[in-house]
């Protein structure tokens, strides 16, 4: 599917069309990634939103480690 690229400001963007913002499970204001594809004219469009879903998730656990194990890590820090 061609796209025509948009000069936006100093800067020039491309429009997504709806069915793949569908298929990445992306809205308008998500942030992505954007990466040079292996055959260096490519670029590749992936969804940051696993990161920061996993990045929270990470977060949470550790903070429920840190709550349960508080007395023994403070011990082990004091050795």
């Amino acid at each position: 599917m061609a796209q025509k690229i948009l000069k936006i400001g100093s800067s020039a963007g491309i429009t997504i069309p709806k069915k793949f913002l569908m298929k990445l499970g992306l809205s308008v204001g998500d942030t992505v990634e954007l990466d040079e594809a292996e055959d260096s004219k490519s670029i590749v469009i992936q969804s940051t939103k696993q990161d920061n879903n996993r990045r929270e998730r990470i977060a949470k656990l550790t903070t429920e480690f840190i709550d349960e194990y508080r007395d023994d890590l403070e011990a082990l820090a004091d050795k």
